[in-house]
């Protein structure tokens, strides 16, 4: 195994960007954004801390973003969420790679307004 500062193996690394990375297949796969960070966090989550806090903080955003969809998808009905839905896939999109970098980095990441289901 490849040794990185702070005592993280590369493959660490790697696994804690996937986690938040793979959400983007929801851009391709209906729930993709939800179910490609749950496949990896439910594989690795045992081997490593790392993994197991980027995998979970990932899932709380996606969860939580998917909330906010569908707020922004009722509140189409009163034309605010047109332009709400547009905030919140920028926003998505935005700290989804942000999220990512840190990870790549070995750094720890808390994305803003998330919901913390699992903890």
């Amino acid at each position: 195994m490849d040794y990185q500062p702070y005592g993280l193996h590369k493959e660490e690394k790697t696994y804690g960007m996937l986690c938040h990375l793979l959400s983007l297949s929801g851009l391709i796969v209906p729930f993709g954004s939800i179910i490609g960070p749950l496949v990896i966090w439910l594989i690795k989550k045992d081997q490593s801390h790392f993994v197991d806090m980027h995998g979970k903080e990932s899932l709380n955003f996606q969860i939580s973003v998917a909330i906010y969809s569908i707020v922004s998808a009722l509140l189409m009905l009163v034309l605010i969420g047109f332009a709400l839905a547009i905030a919140v896939f920028i926003f998505w999109i935005v700290y989804t790679i942000i999220a990512s970098i840190r990870a790549s980095e070995g750094k720890d990441y808390r994305y803003p307004l998330t919901i913390r289901f699992l903890k």
